[in-house]
């Protein structure tokens, strides 16, 4: 690859990580098998990078299959002790934990598609069309996903309202980083 085509690639990595560490960990809600996602998408993007139109979308489409990938991978079937333990939900005094907390719950409740496509759209800020071409659907596929997690959300949550900002969401995605 021509050095300016590494720089470029560089700077585009650069300018996408967080962004590319946050779809994968909405997608799968474990932040160590989002990281591997999105190193994965990164290594099979670096031989393709001169002959993509759009590589923001293919890298979004890759890191959200990885990340559905790595959920599959037979060793993350093993399960240590600690995961049979049960989480013991503490109201803390900080509302923004208490509203992550919240919400990461509402999440995990929603199907891996149909909360990837929320995030795309409502997070990532996509158009329906670049949502759609992530995930390899048509407009309207992606348009059904999107309303059929926020329906989901809704309720998960059960009418309570939680502060969704990109702020609260921001510190949430970020907390355990």
């Amino acid at each position: 690859m021509k050095a300016e085509d590494e720089q470029a690639f560089r700077e585009f990595v650069t300018s996408q990580m967080a962004s590319l560490r946050k779809l994968a960990y909405m997608t799968c809600g474990d932040w160590h098998t989002a990281e591997d996602a999105v190193a994965n998408a990164l290594v099979k993007l670096y031989p393709r990078w001169r002959k993509l139109e759009r590589p923001d979308l293919y890298v979004k489409t890759m890191v959200y299959r990885a990340a559905i990938d790595e959920t599959r991978r037979p060793w993350r079937r093993e399960r240590s002790a600690g995961d049979a333990m049960p989480d013991v939900t503490v109201r803390d005094t900080a509302a923004v934990t208490d509203e992550r907390m919240r919400l990461r719950a509402a999440l995990e409740a929603v199907p891996a598609r149909q909360r990837t496509a929320v995030v795309l759209r409502h997070y990532l800020d996509l158009s329906l069309e670049d949502t759609a071409a992530v995930l390899d659907c048509t407009v309207g596929t992606a348009k059904s996903q999107v309303s059929r997690g926020l329906a989901k959300l809704r309720e998960s949550l059960g009418g309570e309202h939680l502060n969704l900002t990109s702020t609260s969401i921001g510190e949430w995605t970020n907390a355990v980083a």
